[in-house]
Formats: structure tokens, C-alpha cells, sequence
């Protein structure tokens, strides 16, 4: 989702808790894994793995020039044959500690497996985050949440949630002379991406 399709989205839920509360847990994101350096994991739920996520803070970290932003997929089923970024398995959690940040993406409450490598992640140090739909045991296990309840979030899904996050986070928040440089510099980008062919898939 581009710059303009995010503005649009954020004028259409201006008036609800949105766009701010995405505003603040991708500053929460971006805080830990720029202050704590040690990388950005994350890791979906059996049923469900937070490709375009992943994507997007692909994008946003270079696009922002903040290289912390990119994240490692953890993934459930590792095949062989799968390229290198994508054939990271569950074992990576249960080496992650001080210094990494963890982002749990769990529509529904994961599996007791996964449940307990986060819970030993943020045992060995690790800052664990969560976009989730709600569920308390995961919620729990966060240091810092963002829920996406079905029923009350009128109409706004976990999956809108993301683009409106991975978007924020690799918003420029500093003032001045350096900030609206950036913000030219991905003016400038967008204005690229809009009259080139489309980029391969991911």
C-alpha cells in the first residue's frame, strides 16, 4: 500500500481511535528496535504468517533510511528449497534475547508451542510486541499491544491495522531542516514508484 492509498485510509477513519493508536504502537516499534539495535523478529500464527507486513517494513525501512525497521520472518513450515530470508523456522525465538524485539501478529491465539518460545524470548530479554485480535494470553505476553477486536473495531481489520503501522513506522517525527528533507526524499520516491512498472512480487 503506497503513501497515498495510507492517507486516504487515515482520512477515511479520521474521528476514530485509529489513526492515532497505530501512530503510537509503530512508535513503539520503532523506539525498541532503533534504541535496542539487536533486530526486528516477527512471527504470525500457524494458520496465519504476516507476509505483507514484512513487506511493507521492507519497503519502510529503506524508504525512511532506517535499516532496523527490516524485519526476520519467523516462519511455522520451513521447506527446503525456500530462499534464504524465507527459511527461518521457529528455533530463531528460542535464540532471540536482550536486544531483539519480537512483533507477535496473532488474529487468533497462536498455539501453545509459540505461546511458550515468546514467553521465553521475553524471559531472555527480548521486547516482545503484539498486533492481535484480542486474545488476553497473548496480550500478556507483550510488552506493549495493539488489539484489533472483530466484532468492536467497526468495519477496521488486523490487516488495514498493518498498513497503517508498518506506514507509521517509518514516518520521520523529528522536526526541522533534516525532517522535511526526508520528507521530500519520499515525496520524491512515491513520484517514482507511480510512473514505474510494477515491482516484482515479494
Amino acid at each position: 500500500m503506497d503513501a497515498v492509498r495510507v492517507a486516504l485510509l487515515r482520512e477515511v477513519l479520521a474521528g476514530t481511535e485509529w489513526p492515532s493508536a497505530t501512530r503510537r504502537f509503530a512508535g513503539a516499534l520503532r523506539a525498541s528496535v532503533v534504541s535496542q539495535g539487536g533486530g526486528l523478529l516477527l512471527v504470525g500464527t500457524e494458520e496465519y504468517e504476516p507476509w505483507h507486513l514484512t513487506a511493507h517494513l521492507v519497503d519502510e525501512a529503506a524508504w525512511s533510511g532506517q535499516p532496523e525497521l527490516t524485519p526476520t520472518l519467523v516462519r511455522h513450515r520451513v521447506r527446503s528449497g525456500d530462499p534464504a530470508h524465507l527459511a527461518i523456522g521457529l528455533g530463531r525465538l528460542e535464540a532471540a534475547g536482550r536486544g531483539e524485539t519480537l512483533l507477535v501478529v496473532a488474529p487468533e491465539r497462536p498455539d501453545t508451542g509459540l505461546l511458550e518460545r515468546v514467553h521465553g524470548a521475553r524471559r531472555a530479554g527480548a521486547t516482545v510486541l503484539s498486533l492481535d485480535g484480542g486474545d488476553e494470553e497473548v496480550r500478556g505476553l507483550a510488552h506493549d499491544a495493539l488489539s484489533v477486536d472483530a466484532v468492536a473495531a467497526n468495519g477496521v481489520d488486523l490487516d488495514t491495522v498493518q498498513h497503517l503501522v508498518s506506514a507509521a513506522a517509518g514516518e520521520n517525527s523529528l522536526p526541522g531542516p533534516r525532517g522535511r528533507r526526508r520528507f521530500r526524499d519520499r515525496l520524491s520516491r512515491l513520484a517514482d514508484q507511480l510512473t514505474a512498472p510494477p515491482p516484482a512480487r515479494w
